[in-house]
This record gives structure tokens, sequence and C-alpha cells, in this order.
């Protein structure tokens, strides 16, 4: 019998490991992550970037070590429609959404291992302008998850603010989450953080190293770094704290695994935080 889990706790982590692009080093990788501290796990039902039943495998593996206890966990994994996939598809292509959601679902309790997930994300509608019946046939089966217990709460990924505010007025149940991919150039997608600090979302800002390179290399972060005797690394993930957001990291490096966790025993300054807010627009 699933677990009832809709009036209980969420644990809700400071920061995400990312186990996209890890291939057959996933395991590995998300057990390396757990020993280092990470308590939240984001991956997706989508063989084409991730491969979720290692991490179901790290899981059960750190699980039986004695290392936490499935509540310890942020669990957090993704529906993914047929256009993201491969040829691996967790679902019968020829079945409706509704059908495959929750095909994709079954599939997902069965890679990780366990009777529930804490957040279930739609990994981006079908298209970038609007929402197509698809994408509510998907809220609603993804809805009808929720209700059974054996998702806690629901998410977005890869969305416009114009999508998120279409979402939010029309769902009947919404959004908790918002991950985005998050880019100086772009304010670090400043409009939809303030949305969602404004609706009760969590936004999750994905690709904050990967995605700005070139900003990270701007003497005024170098500076801030050396001001507080942090790497560049740390300064930008400790600004996305400080903004509300919850970051992603997907480092293979344990040192790196360690740095990224080590950003909570200091904060920056409110003139450091406007720095860095508007680094890439001038």
């Amino acid at each position: 019998m699933p677990q009832n889990t809709k009036n209980k706790r969420v644990p809700l982590p400071q920061f995400l490991y990312g186990t996209a692009w890890k291939e057959n080093e996933t395991q590995r990788l998300t057990e390396l992550a757990l020993r280092q501290g990470f308590r939240g796990i984001d991956t997706a039902n989508q063989r084409r970037h991730y491969h979720e039943a290692a991490v179901g495998q790290a899981i059960a593996a750190s699980i039986e070590s004695g290392l936490m206890v499935r509540e310890d966990l942020f669990l957090q994994t993704k529906f993914t429609f047929q256009s993201g996939q491969d040829h691996r598809l967790p679902y019968d292509p020829a079945a409706s959404v509704t059908t495959q959601v929750e095909q994709s679902f079954a599939s997902s309790l069965e890679h990780l291992r366990t009777e529930f997930i804490d957040s279930y994300v739609l990994h981006g509608p079908t298209q970038r302008i609007g929402l197509t019946p698809d994408d509510w046939a998907a809220w609603r089966a993804m809805e009808m998850i929720h209700d059974s217990g054996r998702a806690r709460v629901l998410g977005v990924s890869n969305v416009t603010l114009e999508q998120l505010r279409s979402l939010c007025r029309e769902a009947r149940i919404r959004p908790r989450f918002v991950q985005n991919r998050c880019y100086a150039v772009r304010s670090w997608d400043r409009l939809i953080r303030e949305f969602c600090a404004a609706n009760d979302m969590i936004y999750q800002g994905f690709s904050l190293l990967t995605g700005n390179r070139e900003v990270m290399a701007r003497p005024e972060i170098v500076q801030i770094a050396k001001r507080h005797g942090r790497t560049v690394s740390q300064i930008v993930f400790r600004f996305a704290l400080d903004v509300g957001m919850l970051p992603l990291t997907g480092t293979t490096d344990a040192d790196h695994m360690r740095m990224d966790l080590d950003v909570f025993d200091f904060q920056l300054e409110p003139e450091e935080l406007q720095t860095i807010e508007r680094v890439a627009s001038r």
C-alpha cells in the first residue's frame, strides 16, 4: 500500500545535488554527495539525461549503510514529455498523457525504491509560449498523484513567467517549486523569483556556475570573494541563498561538494548583493 504523506512535513534542504549527465557514474557520485552531507537529491525519469535507477541504488546503499533514513532525504524527480526523451521511454508513447504521467511516476517509485516522492516536477511545458492541452493533462494527472499521497508537493521546471502565471491561475494545486536555469545576463531570473516570493513558491536555480562563467570572472565578483576569503563559486551560491533561491550543484568533485555546502556561516552585505544582481547588466 502506498504511504499517505499528504499531511507529513516535507524536509526542505538548503541545497540540492543534481544528478543529470552523470551516466554510469551516477550511483557513485550520488553516494559521494550524500556522504558529504547533501540531503536533497534532484533527478528525473528521463534516461536521455538522467539515470534515475542508479540514483535509487545510491539512496538504498546509503540507507542500508546507516548513513541516513528515508525521512532525512528530500527526493525530487520529474515527468518529461516525449519530446524531451530518447527511445528509452518510461511510459507507453501511444497512451494518453494522463496514463503516461501515472506510468512514469510508478516507474520513478520503482527506480528510487520509495513509496513516495517529496517533490514531483513537470519537466517543462511542451512549448515555450503558453500552456497546451497536453500540459494541462499532465498537471491534472500530477494533481491526482498528489491527492493520493504519493507526491508531497508539486513543481514545474523550465517555465516562463507567463506560463507560471497561467498555471497558478488555473491549477487546483499550485506548484510549490519552480526550477529554472538561472543566468546572470537575464538578471538571475529576477521576475520569476519575485513572482515566486509573492506567491509562496520556492525558486530552484540550476546552472548557476556553468551558465555564468564569464560573470564569475568579473573583478567585482572576484573582489567580493577575496573580501570574504571564499571562492567565487561559494559567493555565487551564497548570493543564491541570500536572495531566496534553493540552489542546485552537480559537481563531481568531493572537495567541491564540501565547499558548496560550506556557505552557511557567512552572509553577503546588501551592497554586495546589489553588485551581483546587476553585474551582468553593466
